[in-house]
């Protein structure tokens, strides 16, 4: 029995409207990640835009960014998410009331401090739920620091080295299984500036895991083939 075709057409006419719009934004060359970005949502939504028949909130949204780029000729991905936030208004109960919303998972406290982890499996995906804590840093004008883990051999310099940003052993972190844990920034030595950082994140297309290894790569802390495999992130404050 020959294999049965999908129906594009078919499939296309279920799609809801929030479904549609996405398909012509991604058809514009903008990805689902590009999207998430302008409507200020995780990607996971507009996925579920396609899956659980979700996103009917942002159609207004999706329609004026659409006529944005094609008759506008707007492409930059910060003012198209400004034109979106103009036509994003939250849900309202039965009694007319606002509906709560589940909120990014980013938690800073008033003194700046705020941290964020990730392992293999989010590793891979570019460590997504590390880029509102990064974000929300960088609206606040913090401090930023963060960890790796990564192979021993994948390291140009020796634990301890002061070509390195540790410097101290103290900042190292070995490991059974061949690993080894540094820290780059601190309190003590001023950290990043989280803006800077957020920049580098928004040019890899908001991959954290890209934009942290980009940075050790370009400062020759670790080999082009490295792997990052553990991430966190820590903010405070200056002084």
């Amino acid at each position: 029995m020959p294999p049965r075709r999908r129906n594009r057409a078919g499939t296309q006419a279920q799609l809801n409207e929030a479904a549609r719009l996405a398909d012509r934004l991604q058809h514009a060359g903008y990805t689902k990640r590009d999207i998430a970005r302008i409507i200020d949502r995780d990607p996971s939504l507009v996925s579920q835009f396609y899956t659980k028949n979700k996103g009917a909130a942002f159609v207004p949204a999706l329609r004026e960014v659409l006529t944005a780029i094609e008759t506008g000729g707007i492409t930059d991905l910060p003012e198209l998410t400004a034109i979106a936030a103009r036509r994003i208004t939250r849900r309202t109960t039965a009694s007319g009331s606002r509906a709560r919303v589940r909120g990014k998972a980013v938690l800073i406290t008033p003194t700046g401090t705020g941290t964020g982890r990730v392992a293999a499996q989010a590793i891979a995906s570019g460590s997504a739920r590390l880029r509102p804590l990064i974000a929300e840093a960088a609206r606040q004008g913090l401090r930023l620091a963060f960890t790796v883990r990564l192979a021993k051999t994948a390291y140009l310099h020796p634990s301890g080295s002061r070509t390195d940003s540790p410097g101290v052993r103290r900042d190292v972190t070995q490991r059974a299984d061949h690993t080894e844990e540094r820290s780059y920034g601190s309190a003590q030595t001023g950290g990043f500036d989280a803006a800077d950082f957020a920049r580098r994140v928004d040019a890899t297309g908001g991959d954290v895991t890209a934009a942290v290894r980009q940075w050790l790569v370009e400062t020759e802390r670790i080999r082009p083939d490295a792997q990052i495999l553990h991430l966190e992130i820590r903010t405070w404050r200056p002084r």
